[in-house]
């Protein structure tokens, strides 16, 4: 390349009828052509160096293969000839399927109760196997509550804690055309020594059943509720989305305690940095900061910004990421000093297509990398496996191995929403550009593997 560009000059430069604008723009041209070249060698020795560490845990290679699925849909239902006149039907969509509480094919997406995961019982072969989409029995058989939940491990106790909104009450509508919702019962909190078998620690905080002007009043809204620890305090602190059952107050509420099984008393709501804050999370980096990321601004647009150093309310420093693509669900982690966050487009209880960002900074720029789901088929894809996004477990022992949780909604009947956790693995080239440049990103390709049934490798002990 340099002895072309050489050649090109010195004819440029021979020529004396070569007006001045021609050199300008040839020297303009020679240069483009020369930082794409150095991009290009760039970019495939970044490539060449993150392959090689694609399967860098051998344990996790058998992970890493597609798993296919194939949905046949059923044929269309007949309508009188009556109605096909008044309206022509639009085709059916798997969607519409999944929506649909009398599809043919609800089971396959919402198994019955004969395939629950019981981790009390010898299943032989499949003991410890997580098999998304199904019920999921705690240590006393009944099926797991903590939607839109998160992971806390307890360094002291080595103990992981579950916490996510117990909906274990009737799925109805506030008025015609509201949300479908189920009265708050309160934040349900499971504990785990290996992430399979959790046990119910109850309740740890429970809405308020007689006072209509609290936040936590049983017709009002809580939501993906996480738990991150305090040092220097040494207190839990929750922090969860509050809204009224209209979704008009899009707050968020602040809840702590001294122990990670509560109770937690809650403290008070708001909207952070005077913005409405609706799918949100909270995110405790390396160096003891904690952050709260939400979506704001009609779920337009999501925001960042650090906690107080007692975690109990927002500083004054915020940053919008995203703007404009309207992402909800963030879930966050990191890996090798880079920020990764899945999130959700915004299409009520409908699954989406999930989308991987990066950042070098929390506080952003965010790239997108695009789709991380990998296997199932094309829909399985575009759907998040008919799942949405909610939080990402480290495995510890495993770099670049986590387990991507998500909830499968069920509109019809929201305590009976499953969740489905797979593996996510940090690893490979990124899949397109960077927006503002021709380059390819530095960090490394996320990618969520769709498997019917899967465990965590040989050798994983359960512990930090």
């Amino acid at each position: 390349m340099s002895g072309n560009l050489a050649a090109i000059l010195v004819r440029v430069f021979s020529g004396g009828r070569c007006s001045t604008s021609a050199v300008v723009w040839s020297l303009v041209g020679c240069l483009i052509m020369l930082h794409l070249y150095s991009l290009a060698r760039q970019k495939d020795g970044v490539r060449g160096e993150l392959h090689l560490g694609m399967s860098h845990h051998p344990q996790f290679r058998e992970l890493e293969a597609v798993e296919e699925e194939n949905i046949q849909m059923p044929p269309p239902r007949k309508r009188s000839p009556r109605a096909a006149k008044r309206r022509p039907k639009r085709p059916t969509t798997i969607i519409d399927e999944f929506l649909d509480e009398n599809s043919q094919l609800r089971n396959m997406f919402f198994p019955d109760h004969k395939t629950a995961i019981d981790p009390m019982k010898d299943a032989g072969n499949d003991s410890s196997y997580y098999h998304p989409g199904r019920i999921w029995l705690d240590t006393d058989g009944n099926p797991i509550q903590a939607h839109g939940g998160g992971i806390l491990f307890d360094q002291k106790s080595k103990t992981y804690y579950w916490y996510g909104e117990y909906k274990d009450g009737p799925t109805y509508h506030a008025h015609k055309k509201g949300a479908a919702r189920v009265d708050i019962i309160g934040v349900g909190c499971y504990s785990s020594k290996d992430l399979w078998t959790w046990k119910n620690e109850g309740i740890v905080l429970a809405a308020e059943e007689t006072k209509e002007t609290h936040d936590l009043y049983k017709s009002n809204v809580l939501e993906r509720p996480k738990v991150i620890y305090n040092d220097k305090t040494g207190k839990f602190v929750m922090w969860m989305h509050i809204d009224d059952s209209n979704y008009t107050k899009a707050s968020v509420g602040v809840a702590v305690s001294d122990y990670p099984t509560g109770p937690f008393d809650y403290l008070y709501s708001k909207r952070p940095h005077d913005f409405e804050s609706r799918d949100m999370t909270i995110f405790k980096d390396d160096d003891g900061v904690a952050y709260l990321i939400y979506s704001s601004d009609d779920n337009s647009e999501l925001h960042v910004g650090p906690l107080t150093a007692d975690y109990l309310d927002v500083s004054n420093v915020m940053r919008r990421i995203l703007v404009g693509q309207h992402r909800e669900a963030p879930a966050l982690f990191k890996h090798q000093g880079t920020y990764y966050m899945i999130t959700s487009g915004c299409t009520g209880w409908a699954p989406n297509e999930a989308l991987a960002h990066a950042a070098d900074s929390i506080m952003g720029p965010w790239e997108t990398m695009g789709n991380p789901c990998v296997g199932g088929n094309k829909m399985f894809r575009l759907t998040t496996f008919f799942a949405q996004s909610t939080f990402v477990v480290p495995v510890p022992g495993f770099p670049g191995s986590y387990i991507f949780m998500a909830d499968r909604w069920n509109p019809a009947d929201l305590r009976d929403s499953r969740y489905v956790w797979l593996p996510l693995i940090v690893g490979g080239p990124a899949d397109q550009p960077l927006d503002y440049n021709f380059g390819f990103p530095l960090w490394s390709r996320v990618s969520i593997y769709w498997h019917r049934k899967w465990k965590l490798p040989q050798g994983w002990s359960g512990l930090k």
